[in-house]
Order: C-alpha cells, then sequence, then structure tokens
C-alpha cells in the first residue's frame, strides 16, 4: 500500500486520459452535471459495496443538491457492470463504485467485454485488511498453528475462500510460499462461505474485516491473522501473517471510484473533491469504521491508477504461474 503515497507522476496512460479532451472540454465543469447523476455498483444489493455507494450517495445529495441514483448492474464478478460503465458517454454522469476483486477480472477472464484502459480510476475510497478464522472448535490460536496441522496432515486442513478473488490468489501463494497443502475450497459468495464456516464445514476461512467483525464479537468465530502491513486497531490482539513468518504479500479489501475513460480533468477533480468532502465529514467516516473498519484514503487518481497497476502485475503473476480458475 505504500506505492499510493510513493508513486505520484501521472503515467503515460492516465496521462493521454487528463490531456487534451480534458483541456478542450475545461468549459464544461460549469455545466455539469446536467441531470442525475448515476453510481453504478456491479453487484447486488448487499454485501460492502451497494451500502458503501448508497452511504455516499445522500453524503453527495445533501452537500451539492445533485440527483445521484445508485444503479445495481450485477452480474459476471463486477463484469456486467464495469463494462457498462466503461461504455457510457465520458461526460461525468456516469460513475462506479466497485470492490477490489474488479481488478482481476482480466486475469481470470481475459474474454470480458471492456478494457482497463476504457476506465478511468478516480479514487481509493478505503481499505480494511482481510482476516482469517477459524471455528471455535479448532484447536487453532494463530495461522502458524493451522499451518503447523497443514504440514502434519496434507490436504485435511480445509480453508474456506471466495472464488474469483484476491483472498483465493492469497491463500494460493500461501500454500506456494510455505509448503503448504491447505484445501482451498472456492466458494461463489460470502454469505455461503461464512455460513459454512459459522457451521464448522470449513476449518478456517478468509473475508475482509468488515465481514467477519460481528461473528468475530459474538464468539462464534476465531481470529487468527489479518493480512495487513501492520495489526489494525480493531483486533489489536491478532499479529499479521509477515508477524507469524507466514510468506505472503500483505493484502487488503478495498472499495474505489472509476469514471468511463475522457471525462474531463475538471469534473474528474469536482467529483473527487465532493466525495473527499463526503466520506471524511465525521458522520459517514464513523459508518465506514462502524459497519466496514474502514481505513478512509481518498488517493488522487494518479496514486489509485498506480496502485491497480502494481496490484495487478503482483496478483496476475501469481494467477499465471499457478493456474488459477475464477469460478
Amino acid at each position: 500500500m505504500s506505492n499510493l503515497h510513493r508513486r505520484t507522476v501521472l503515467t503515460g496512460s492516465a496521462a493521454a486520459v487528463f490531456g487534451a479532451p480534458a483541456i478542450a472540454k475545461a468549459q464544461n465543469v460549469n455545466d455539469w452535471p446536467k441531470g442525475p447523476v448515476r453510481i453504478i455498483v456491479p453487484f447486488p444489493p448487499g454485501g460492502s459495496t451497494d451500502p458503501v455507494a448508497r452511504i455516499i450517495q445522500a453524503k453527495l445529495t445533501d452537500q451539492t443538491g445533485w440527483q445521484v441514483i445508485v444503479d445495481n448492474k450485477p452480474g459476471g464478478a463486477s463484469v456486467v457492470g464495469a463494462s457498462i460503465a466503461a461504455k457510457s458517454p465520458p461526460d461525468g454522469q456516469t460513475w462506479m463504485v466497485t470492490f477490489d476483486s474488479h481488478i482481476l477480472n482480466p486475469a481470470f477472464a481475459p474474454s470480458i467485454p471492456y478494457k482497463d484502459s476504457e476506465l478511468l480510476n478516480v479514487m481509493l475510497i478505503g481499505r480494511t485488511p482481510q482476516v482469517i478464522a477459524a471455528h471455535p472448535d479448532r484447536p487453532y490460536k494463530t495461522f502458524a498453528e493451522t499451518a503447523a496441522d497443514a504440514k502434519a496432515r496434507p490436504e485435511k486442513v480445509t480453508f474456506g475462500v471466495l472464488g474469483g478473488s484476491q483472498a483465493l490468489v492469497l491463500a494460493t501463494l500461501i500454500n506456494k510460499e510455505n509448503a503448504l497443502k491447505i484445501n482451498l475450497i472456492p466458494y461463489k459468495g460470502g454469505g455461503p462461505l461464512v455460513q459454512d464456516l459459522l457451521g464448522g464445514v470449513t476449518d478456517i476461512g478468509i473475508s475482509s474485516l468488515a465481514s467477519f467483525s460481528p461473528h468475530i464479537r459474538a464468539g462464534k468465530i476465531r481470529p487468527i491473522a489479518v493480512t495487513g502491513e501492520a495489526r489494525t486497531p480493531a483486533l489489536p490482539d491478532t499479529p499479521t501473517l509477515i508477524e507469524q513468518k507466514v510468506k505472503a504479500f500483505p493484502s487488503y479489501s478495498w472499495w474505489g471510484v472509476y469514471a468511463p475513460a475522457g471525462v474531463p480533468r475538471p469534473i474528474v477533480d469536482r467529483m473527487h473533491a465532493e466525495i473527499t468532502k463526503a466520506v471524511r465529514t465525521a458522520d459517514v467516516t464513523q459508518k465506514f469504521q462502524d459497519q466496514f473498519n474502514m481505513e478512509i484514503m481518498t488517493t488522487s487518481p494518479e496514486d489509485f491508477a498506480a496502485y491497480q497497476k502494481s496490484e495487478q502485475e503482483r496478483w496476475f503473476k501469481v494467477i499465471k504461474e499457478n493456474d488459477i480458475k475464477g469460478d
């Protein structure tokens, strides 16, 4: 995540998007928006992305007077909604709020109907570490203990992961880099994954801190590792994978904003400023912390583009080398 802070130079592709077209259309910002502002969410209601978008929608409407509409376009692990956003006119009327799995789609499904270059990185809203948790009946207090058991009993320890996700790639990397044979069980949705972990169908599972927190507080699952660079204040007693000498990359769940490529830079800057103001308002920040344990980021378009590039280089390599499938 340090790349977010180090890389501030405008990349060539971003310069092309923000260059001449933005200058030519700069005067249009005074006439924008022209009608309702649409925020596409490429997932169904529920989960985390939809409420994140709706909290932002309400605050944007309150602070600007704009008519802001959240438009759920689920399907294809966010491919359907992302394709609609990418093909929308670059007039600043259409935006997209999505989740970290979005950037893995080109690796899992090379034939998707849009290109990354058709979507403009606007901002990273915030992030939260992922959590690895165990069913309370299992003996594991740390992931290191799980790894030791997995070495003693190859393929016997079961690990619930969301299919086509960063968590699946991370779990595969952990197996490979630590010479483990943990049995990865892919799920098509976060709900079934959580239910099977709660029911003891799987020994351990991985999800966002936002997803697991209610069950951790209720004592129904036990956190055994967090995937960030440092411990999270929400789970101060739970060590990172790095602390446990587990070989892996730091990993976070995150939420970001995109727009169709070609939206004039003055409009992008205005939307960025309004969303930043919205999410850094005390009540919204508190909601994001309470509901999602979110660390607010509000990065620049350039830093978000650089972060996406570095994350794709990192995870695409793991996907290719291990022939990981998205389904």
